[in-house]
Parts: C-alpha cells; sequence; structure tokens
C-alpha cells in the first residue's frame, strides 16, 4: 500500500498546481525544480484514494482489538515487532503484506504468553533480532 502511493507520488511532478521553476543557488542549500505542470484532477483523486486507504488501514491496525489483549511493555514490544515486519517480507505483494501482518499478529499473541516467567521478570523476547514470522 504504502510502496504503490511513494511510487505514484515519484512519478508525478513536484508541485499539485502549476509553478514556474524555482532556482535558488544564493542559499545555504542549492534547491533547483523544473517548471511543474501540476497534477491533473485523476492525479489528484488517485493520491487521495491513496491516502485514504493508508490512513483506514492504519486506524485498523493501532485500534485491532489485539492491542487491548496486551499491556504494558508486552504491548510496547509488540508493536516495535509489527513496524519491522517488512524488514522479513521480501515478496513486496499486497498479499504477503497482509500475511506478515497476521503472522506477527499471531506471533505477538504468543510473545505475549510467553514474554513473562513465574517470577515476574521478562525474558528474551521480540527485538532480539530473529524473524518474527519463524522465529530464527
Amino acid at each position: 500500500m504504502r510502496a504503490e502511493l511513494i511510487a505514484l507520488l515519484k512519478r508525478l511532478p513536484w508541485s499539485v498546481a502549476p509553478l514556474d521553476g524555482i532556482s535558488d543557488t544564493q542559499g545555504w542549500r542549492r534547491l533547483e525544480r523544473p517548471a511543474s505542470p501540476g497534477w491533473t484532477e485523476d492525479e489528484q483523486a488517485e493520491v487521495e484514494k491513496l491516502r485514504q486507504r493508508e490512513l483506514e488501514l492504519a486506524v485498523f491496525v493501532t485500534c485491532h482489538r489485539h492491542w487491548s489483549k496486551l499491556s504494558g511493555t508486552d504491548a510496547v514490544r509488540a508493536r516495535a515487532r509489527l513496524k519491522h515486519v517488512h524488514d522479513y517480507d521480501t515478496a513486496g505483494t499486497a498479499d504477503a503484506d497482509a500475511d506478515a501482518v497476521a503472522d506477527a499478529d499471531a506471533d505477538a499473541d504468543a510473545d505475549a504468553d510467553a514474554t513473562m516467567v513465574d517470577d515476574g521478570s521478562a525474558t528474551d523476547g521480540p527485538g532480539n533480532g530473529e524473524d518474527p514470522r519463524t522465529g530464527s
């Protein structure tokens, strides 16, 4: 999802509205941009659609009932693992992303159960360099 939005933004002109080129070679940071024809209404609609979908997915993940099962350091660790699940996903497809999130969700459940020992002290949990989907 995010990759699709980034790819679209890279293809589009730098300015949404038509603007003249910019050339500032005297400042502390050199800035040069060609004239921008602006975005078409279709391009603006596509960017808006992708941004809305990204927001919906972000809200879905952050407000999912799974997080209410975790508390304290378990929740922090599970969220940290979820942030890095893409580090282990080489397929780059939407299905692979969904599978990775589902796997991370299941792993976080398992980790929440396994990170505490009888005396209440934390054991090695997420963030110890292992693949969150395979545990190795």
